[in-house]
């Protein structure tokens, strides 16, 4: 409930409208009425201007409306007199309004309410506001077994480490199913190529063969970097009204718990710790879960289009894989590339880690996302080709427990993957 008491009054008074039979002056003056228990003359003052910013009721933005009435409409300055002359404006009754969908952009499930969403996730009405936990009850809930999330921190030589966010198995299906009956119909750029279905790092190194030179540049934290707001405006771009947008955004953002923070192990510069902590402190996108790819490349859509633009119009090819820019063409490995690319970046809410930035000119062994390009073929690095024949080599020879020296549970399964990205990349070597 708002603590201010004009904002209690703008969101009764839409609810109120919102709730009329008719989108029209007498209909919203008379529902002001109702909610405030006696005709005020001021109310027509304040029903013009939304009927002149809103041409039919907005039932999946009433927070929106509200604002409006706030910024908008003389709503303030009478309420302030009101009160002044000790004759304060209180509210009567609020009215139920039922939620509806607004327009949709994509063919995504139409979901008009929060019993609607429950349904199309198989979940339980009380379990949806658990798991969304719009609240964020849990970051401040101590370490334990009604937590949503495991967390493992994982230390990197000479740099801060990264937090995984793994989901329990009860959210992670939940979040397939947002994945895979909602997200699904929202196209992507077609120069994202990580975690795209009919795409991989295959594709996404084969539209750099025959040009030279070849740059790759990184996103610093990416996942953590997109935030709850941009979470939830895509969420509302997809149509649905704030209250089920906003669940869904709970649902597939996270704030890390305040135990999980202080438990960070030492690595990396004292501000880059500083920084990483307070993006993993507010709502973001929890590298490990299902749904974290999807909504990454479709929160990074804005930043693809500037950056494909840029590189058409400088007559270079531009592809991403997940926080991977590469850029290929005569004039990429420039100095003025990278800083255009990097000021764009910062446009867009990302950061380049600028000591990842690497520049290959002819001659040099390009590689893009771990793949090996010449001019008209790609291939797994030669170091990587010979490690596997040795591995393969000693399992043949001693067996495979004798080669699983690294104890890799599945070893079989491990080493038909291995084989099968590199015939993948290379039939012929596979």
């Amino acid at each position: 409930m708002p603590h201010n008491p004009d904002e209690h009054l703008a969101r009764a008074l839409v609810w109120g409208f919102l709730a009329s039979p008719e989108w029209s002056e007498k209909a919203l003056v008379a529902a002001g009425h109702t909610t405030l228990g006696r005709r005020h003359r001021w109310l027509s003052r304040v029903v013009r201007p939304v009927l002149a910013a809103y041409r039919s009721a907005p039932l999946d933005r009433p927070s929106e409306l509200a604002a409006f009435l706030l910024a908008g409409t003389p709503l303030p300055e009478v309420a302030a007199r009101a009160r002044q002359q000790r004759r304060p404006l209180r509210v009567q009754s609020v009215a139920t309004v039922p939620g509806q969908m607004g327009a949709r952009r994509w063919p995504v499930p139409e979901i008009d309410d929060l019993v609607g969403l429950a349904s199309l996730l198989e979940l339980p009405l009380d379990q949806l506001a658990w798991a969304a936990d719009v609240q964020a009850l849990q970051r401040r809930t101590p370490a334990g077994p009604l937590h949503l999330y495991h967390h493992r921190w994982v230390s990197r030589p000479g740099a801060v480490p990264r937090l995984l966010e793994s989901p329990t198995p009860l959210l992670r299906a939940v979040l397939r199913r947002v994945l895979d009956r909602i997200l699904c119909w929202v196209p992507v750029h077609p120069a994202a190529h990580g975690f795209v279905r009919g795409r991989s790092a295959v594709t996404n190194a084969q539209v750099h063969l025959g040009t030279e030179p070849v740059v790759c540049l990184d996103l610093k934290t990416f996942f953590a970097r997109i935030t709850a707001t941009r979470v939830n405006g895509l969420d509302t771009s997809m149509g649905y009204s704030e209250t089920v947008a906003w669940t869904l955004t709970g649902l597939c953002s996270h704030q890390t718990p305040q135990h999980v923070l202080r438990a960070m192990p030492r690595g990396g510069d004292s501000s880059a710790r500083h920084r990483l902590r307070a993006e993993l402190r507010d709502r973001h996108l929890p590298q490990g879960a299902p749904t974290s790819p999807a909504l990454a490349n479709l929160a990074a859509f804005g930043l693809d289009r500037r950056l494909a633009g840029y590189a058409s119009a400088a007559g270079l090819t531009y592809s991403r894989y997940a926080d991977d820019l590469t850029f290929s063409g005569p004039d990429a490995a420039t100095p003025r590339l990278i800083r255009a690319v990097t000021e764009i970046v910062r446009e867009e809410g990302f950061m380049i880690n600028s000591r990842k930035t690497r520049a290959r000119h002819p001659g040099q062994r390009r590689t893009v996302t771990g793949l090996v390009i010449s001019h008209d073929r790609l291939g797994v690095s030669r170091e990587y080709h010979d490690q596997l024949r040795a591995v393969l080599h000693d399992a043949a020879v001693n067996g495979p427990e004798a080669a699983n020296r690294g104890g890799v549970p599945y070893f079989r399964a491990h080493l038909e993957g291995r084989v099968g990205w590199v015939e993948s990349v290379n039939a012929g070597r596979g």
